[in-house]
């Protein structure tokens, strides 16, 4: 992977990260199109470039993450990540596995869109207008919907904000809940694929941070998670500003767009 490549993919994780369209989804396709070998760098590097998104959360929202006085808000972060972590590491094999079928990255995009072009309908009984009222048995609820994203291509994003509607918490809450338990959800998957996981590089098992210190991987991983933190922090502030006047139909039509162009280019491709 070239550092113009890490750039490329440091915008396009900032932008669909936080957006309900799959940072996977597109990742995958960013890096068949640009013709990126797919090795075990690059499958790391798809996973760890989150760090930069992470980092624009917390940068973003300091004043509440770092309010240690308001400790029911690490509280509920915890429950609602519990299900993820637990379901993560139980089926890290299988999931590995989906990640090689582009094409159900492809199909869980048009599934997800087609949902997204009904939800402000659905969920439009919101009654939670801030983070503060949200319940322990609301962020254990949204953390079990959030397990929907360990299917590649579903988006966590769009997982956790549905579930965080479905237990009435009006949109902008929603998604902020969702930016928030990004944190602990990211920061847990990096550490995995960084400290624990052992990635298979020319025959030889490695670590995560081992691979980094490889060429220059460090240099190409630094300047994609770079980019993915400043994009992640525009793309933030305008999700939220846009969510409050037009809702979420719009995702659903160009997750529907992205999903059929995608199963035509690897349909042509293959």
């Amino acid at each position: 992977m070239t550092i113009f490549e890490s750039i490329i993919l440091g915008i396009v994780e900032g932008i669909t990260e936080y957006l309900p369209v799959s940072s996977t989804g597109h990742m995958i396709f960013a890096s068949s199109f640009m013709g990126i070998q797919e090795d075990a760098f690059t499958k790391l590097f798809e996973v760890c470039i989150q760090l930069g998104a992470i980092l624009s959360v917390i940068v973003l929202y300091w004043r509440k993450f770092f309010d240690f006085s308001k400790w029911q808000f690490y509280l509920k972060l915890m429950i609602a990540v519990v299900p993820a972590l637990v379901l993560g590491f139980v089926l890290n094999d299988w999931i590995d596995e989906l990640l090689e079928s582009p094409q159900m990255v492809a199909v869980m995009l048009i599934v997800g869109g087609v949902f997204l072009l009904f939800i402000d309908k659905v969920f439009k009984n919101d009654e939670v207008h801030s983070e503060s009222d949200i319940q322990h048995k609301n962020a254990f609820m949204i953390g079990l919907w959030q397990c929907l994203a360990l299917i590649p291509g579903v988006s966590r994003s769009a997982a956790s904000i549905i579930g965080g509607m479905q237990q009435k918490l009006t949109r902008s809450v929603a998604a902020e809940f969702s930016f928030f338990l990004a944190v602990p959800t990211m920061a847990a998957a990096t550490g995995y694929s960084m400290f624990l996981k052992k990635w298979q590089v020319n025959g030889t098992e490695m670590k995560g941070f081992e691979m980094l210190q490889q060429g220059n991987n460090l240099m190409t991983f630094s300047i994609g998670a770079m980019v993915s933190f400043i994009v992640a922090m525009i793309a933030i502030k305008t999700f939220i500003s846009y969510l409050q006047k037009h809702g979420f139909k719009a995702f659903g039509i160009y997750r529907i767009v992205a999903g059929i162009c995608l199963l035509l280019f690897f349909v042509l491709k293959g």
